[in-house]
């Protein structure tokens, strides 16, 4: 099929397919005698691969990784739970971040609601931070 065609049947776009193809997430296609490229039916599956791995919030060289290895004849399913393991923990810290920042802003706002504005100074920013 052609860009146009798999772009539409994925649900991407044209520019994102060359730019996969050029990152080495999708193999060269074959091209048609006028040059189009020439996309196999099988592309979609991997594409919907990508789109999952970017769901889960892997990195384009992690996917790459894991199709390296699927495309060497080897199942990544190993690869695949310890990319997944490590993202966890990944949004684990994240989550604790965003908590710790939650309660200082929390706490900040509890302050700034019982200053005054109008005892303000000019030589200070603001008292609420």
């Amino acid at each position: 099929m052609r860009i146009g065609e798999l772009a539409e049947a994925s649900g991407t776009t044209t520019k994102t397919l060359r730019f996969y193809e050029k990152a080495g997430l999708l193999p060269p296609p074959e091209r048609t005698p006028n040059g189009y490229r020439d996309y196999a039916p099988e592309t979609l599956t991997r594409l919907d691969f990508i789109r999952r791995s970017r769901t889960a919030g892997l990195t384009l060289a992690q996917i790459r990784e894991v199709l390296d290895i699927r495309d060497a004849g080897v199942a990544p399913c190993q690869h695949v739970q310890d990319l997944l393991e490590t993202r966890l923990g990944d949004l684990d810290r994240q989550i604790a971040d965003l908590q710790a920042l939650r309660h200082t802003v929390a706490h900040l706002r509890d302050g700034a609601a019982i200053i005054d504005p109008s005892n303000c100074k000019a030589t200070t920013v603001c008292h609420y931070l």
